[in-house]
């Protein structure tokens, strides 16, 4: 399953056999767990970063009110916590939507890798940057789009990225219920609930029980205004 990490990083980079071994070395066996578990505890001193290999992680911070927001969804083949390496902890939860795999890579392991293969070193800071310009896609969707802009958006998104690692980007199980995209959009459930049917009449995404059709891709783009440059898919070589 290491093949959709390298597939993410080909997306946007050449990698040479060197390299590509090296990265293949880096990943230890993987586990597996159930969706709903929580693979990282905020403020706990990690020493490893998860690599996500298989299903779709969310990243969120709880209020003391128990109100929660949802920051950030990881798809297979991401690092769900790479800027734990120089963090060493984080101010926010990770949890499994839909049951994973996952690899925990140590920390050691990762600097020994960019000490010994500078570019990939590049390319692992790249892949943070990344994640930090999908951030401002998502604070730009909860400050300024409309409901059904922001469900558009996000489902765009997780379109392109999962094309982007071989996997089904028209139709997928997001694993989230209603009151979880609410958390992760800004809305209460019953907005998402209204929303999510006027998307169905309009023929544009079905959504029910976690399971995503997106029925008409360009109707979406056109409905968020969604642009796909803040993924980078033409990224400059390094």
């Amino acid at each position: 399953m290491i093949e959709r990490h390298l597939a993410k990083i080909r997306a946007r980079h050449s990698l040479s056999a060197d390299e590509e071994q090296a990265i293949r070395a880096l990943v230890p066996p993987s586990r597996q767990v159930p969706r709903n578990s929580i693979i990282v505890h905020e403020g706990k001193r990690l020493e490893v970063s998860t690599l996500l290999l298989d299903g779709l992680l969310c990243r969120y911070k709880d209020m003391p009110d128990g109100k929660r927001q949802i920051t950030q969804i990881h798809v297979g083949g991401d690092f769900a916590d790479l800027h734990a390496f120089t963090l060493k902890r984080l101010e926010h939860n990770i949890m499994a939507l839909t049951d994973c795999t996952l690899s925990a890579v140590p920390h050691e392991s990762i600097r020994v890798l960019v000490e010994q293969q500078p570019r990939l070193g590049r390319l692992y800071w790249f892949s943070t940057n990344l994640d930090a310009s999908m951030n401002r896609e998502w604070e730009l969707s909860l400050g300024q789009r409309s409901a059904a802009g922001r469900l558009a958006a996000l489902f765009c998104e997780l379109h392109y990225r999962l094309v982007m690692v071989d996997m089904n980007g028209d139709s997928f199980n997001l694993g989230m219920n209603q009151a979880q995209l609410a958390d992760a959009l800004g809305m209460t459930a019953v907005h998402v609930n209204r929303t999510l049917r006027m998307l169905r009449d309009q023929r544009l995404l079905d959504y029910h029980r976690g399971e995503a059709n997106i029925l008409d891709l360009k109707g979406l783009e056109m409905l968020a205004e969604f642009d796909l440059s803040y993924l980078y898919l033409d990224a400059d070589p390094l």
